[in-house]
């Protein structure tokens, strides 16, 4: 008689890939890694001699010269940057949060998402750095072009965050206003903008912490902002200056991204706070009407 410790139990383990599937997966990749570095012309001399130099560099940035860039207007520059995000960042919202109403596939017609959808696209493939320097041409030098920049491309950003929170929504809400003979304007007012508003002002603050850190980028092409003081530092390679320049600004930029993630905490955290209220106002009164 058989006991169940004798009897053999089969393997259930699945099969083990071939080695030929996992060379013919991972074989695309190292082409293209081996492709890449080939077309950066990166060689071991280089890469051996990269740690001195960013060193012997690093040496003549210390101590940082805070007083001569100070004297300089170095500190209304930073802010400029702070100014130039900060309009761009409102030119985006404002602007993208109609159009992201008539891009969501539950609120607006295919004939309407569609092309709307396709701009949202096409503006986040030009980086802030592009429209720039199309728009210093028709603004000229100085602050307004990277504001346009900012802008502009925010609109496609905060476009398609916006839409994506829109189609995700309770129609519920949207429903009721329709069944109370309320208009499609009157339902996204009732039904649809509050549930939303909370993630989209997260998102906007967001999108701010992202656009103070690209307006420091845009001066460096004369679109206003502390870059083109950093390039003109390191033009005359005035190394203390140009660290003193870098320090203030990542100062400045890390305070404002510590005060926008604490404010869009926040306001997720009051969103998620009334949506528990709201079930458990539901849930009150569903057992009182059974009770009654």
């Amino acid at each position: 008689m058989e006991t169940l410790s004798d009897t053999s139990i089969p393997s259930q383990r699945p099969p083990e890939p071939k080695t030929f599937h996992r060379w013919f997966i991972a074989l695309p990749f190292l082409v293209a890694i081996i492709w890449s570095v080939v077309g950066l012309d990166i060689t071991l001399s280089r890469l051996l001699a990269a740690p001195g130099d960013a060193w012997s560099i690093i040496r003549q940035m210390i101590p940082p010269a805070f007083g001569e860039v100070y004297e300089r207007g170095a500190v209304g520059k930073i802010f400029e940057s702070v100014y130039i995000a900060w309009i761009g960042t409102i030119i985006g919202a404002f602007v993208s949060l109609p159009l992201a109403f008539l891009a969501a596939h539950n609120v607006a017609p295919l004939w309407i998402r569609s092309p709307i959808r396709q701009l949202f696209n096409a503006i986040r493939a030009v980086p802030e750095l592009i429209l720039a320097v199309i728009l210093i041409p028709v603004t000229g030098l100085g602050a307004w072009a990277g504001t346009l920049a900012i802008g502009i491309h925010s609109i496609g950003t905060l476009g398609k965050w916006a839409c994506e929170s829109i189609e995700d929504i309770d129609e519920g809400p949207m429903e009721a206003t329709k069944a109370c003979g309320g208009k499609w304007v009157t339902g996204m007012r009732w039904g649809v903008l509050p549930q939303v508003m909370p993630v989209i002002s997260s998102y906007w603050l967001f999108r701010f912490e992202i656009n103070v850190r690209a307006s420091a980028v845009l001066g460096m092409i004369g679109a206003g902002g502390v870059g083109s003081e950093l390039v003109s530092q390191l033009s005359f390679r005035n190394f203390p200056a140009a660290s003193a320049v870098l320090i203030m600004t990542m100062a400045v930029v890390l305070t404002i991204d510590t005060i926008s993630a604490a404010v869009r905490r926040r306001i997720i955290k009051g969103a998620e706070t009334t949506d528990e209220e709201s079930r458990t106002l539901e849930a009150i009164t569903d057992l009182t009407g059974i009770r009654s």
